[in-house]
């Protein structure tokens, strides 16, 4: 039987765009980008619950499921503007780890190998470790590079009970898989009490850059992004983007599993999204971590639907200006209307 195109919960699609099978190559064919959820928890530490994740994030707007998302931001309509399909959930079973993280790979790598951008819906961060080697593979291992947006490092090795795969270690399974390079490795928001110092050496060691929320205020997001898309696009020729809502501030996004204070603000976190979407060759991307248990009021949820929105929209502004228009700066207003 096949393990994808379920759906954990009730039927319905990201904002009622058409559904595709990953099974079916013939259905999302021509595609650009193909959702795709992973409601997996089974590598939490702290509170489970991120497995309810696709199930909110495809539902959390006020606005009807009609297929037509226009930003007043950016004069485009992402789910008109791009052929955006919604493949449904893989199966994936908490005690079946290693199977879930299988299933999960080969539908992004299928996704990917047909020239879509896979968008994953999680599920808990354990899933990066196949989103993002399953798009590095449809396109050349070593030559994508990793913005990961996390308050936690993820780069653990034996830890919290897990002892291979677990949400806090997949950006090591992945550089040691040789899927993503640790050097084009760029971690923001960090921020906390962990990890420990043998596992920040273990960083140093693959020159991973991490950009920890004091040199982000100090700095400035904007110089920090700019900073670190030169890097991203140094020797790469794509991007995979990995959003953990945690980033946020638990103050923006209460609905997670590992809330840590002080981190970036709802506004930030869609305006950086917006940034690489538009600037930056993005291959892949996912949004995890999303645990409606412990939301108040769909704030986490809907911080997320918009966070996939922003991308979106982005995706389709890039697109409609390399078709002619004039390049934008992100960072301003279109007050010519185009």
């Amino acid at each position: 039987m096949s393990r994808y195109g379920v759906m954990y919960g009730p039927d319905f699609t990201f904002l009622g765009v058409d559904r595709c099978d990953v099974g079916e190559p013939a259905s999302y064919e021509g595609a650009d980008v193909v959702i795709i959820g992973a409601p997996f928890d089974g590598g939490t530490s702290n509170r489970p619950g991120a497995r309810f994740g696709p199930q909110a994030l495809r539902q959390a707007c006020y606005l009807p499921f009609d297929g037509s998302r226009p930003s007043l931001a950016l004069r485009v309509d992402a789910l008109k503007d791009l052929r955006v399909l919604d493949a449904g959930d893989v199966e994936c079973y908490s005690g079946d780890v290693e199977g879930s993280l299988a299933a999960i790979e080969e539908a992004v790598h299928r996704v990917a190998a047909s020239g879509a951008i896979p968008m994953v819906l999680g599920g808990d961060h354990t899933i990066a470790l196949p989103d993002a080697r399953g798009t590095a593979r449809a396109h050349a291992p070593g030559r994508t590079s990793m913005i990961h947006f996390d308050a936690h490092a993820d780069t653990g090795d034996h830890t919290f009970g897990h002892h291979l795969y677990g949400h806090g270690q997949p950006m090591r399974r992945l550089i040691e898989s040789g899927a993503i390079r640790g050097d084009r490795f760029l971690q923001i928001g960090l921020r906390g009490y962990w990890p420990e110092p043998a596992t920040l050496a273990w960083m140093a060691r693959r020159n991973m850059r991490s950009y920890e929320m004091t040199e982000v205020v100090t700095r400035g997001l904007d110089e920090v992004l700019t900073e670190a898309f030169a890097i991203a696009l140094d020797d790469c020729d794509q991007v995979f983007l990995s959003v953990d809502i945690d980033v946020c501030d638990p103050g923006h996004a209460p609905g997670t599993g590992t809330p840590e204070p002080g981190g970036l603000t709802a506004r930030q976190l869609l305006d950086a999204v917006r940034r690489i979407c538009y600037e930056l060759p993005v291959a892949g991307m996912e949004l995890v971590e999303v645990a409606p248990p412990y939301d108040h009021a769909d704030i986490t949820a809907y911080l997320g639907n918009r966070v996939i929105l922003e991308a979106l929209s982005a995706m389709a502004r890039r697109r409609k200006d390399d078709e002619g228009g004039p390049r934008w700066d992100p960072r301003q207003p279109l007050l010519d209307g185009r």
